[in-house]
């Protein structure tokens, strides 16, 4: 088991993707964010549960999909995962956006 942590980046992720969504329902913004969350979970007892990044293309950044949203990770060590980012899939992921 290892410990998720999220990045600054992660949350403002999250905070944008609840506010864009809140703007026509506040109650689906939060299902959203909080399906993101929870599946973001999985990843701690697992941190290869995802697929490697094609874009990036490294064997320790890995995402996983919660509906429409990327959640991508960095695999630090055995005991740390870092949340790099929640992309939209519909969105162009660079890798000098991850850090």
């Amino acid at each position: 088991m290892v410990k998720l942590v999220w990045t600054e980046l992660s949350t403002d992720d999250l905070k944008e993707i609840f506010d864009y969504i809140a703007k026509d329902s506040v109650r689906y913004a939060s299902i959203t964010v909080n399906k993101i969350y929870n599946r973001a979970q999985d990843i701690i007892d697992n941190p290869y549960v995802g697929r490697v990044v094609p874009e990036i293309n490294m064997k320790f950044i890995r995402e996983v999909i919660s509906g429409n949203y990327r959640i991508v990770y960095k695999i630090i060590n055995e005991f740390q995962v870092d949340i790099l980012r929640v992309y939209h899939s519909a969105r162009l992921l660079k890798a000098d956006r991850l850090e």
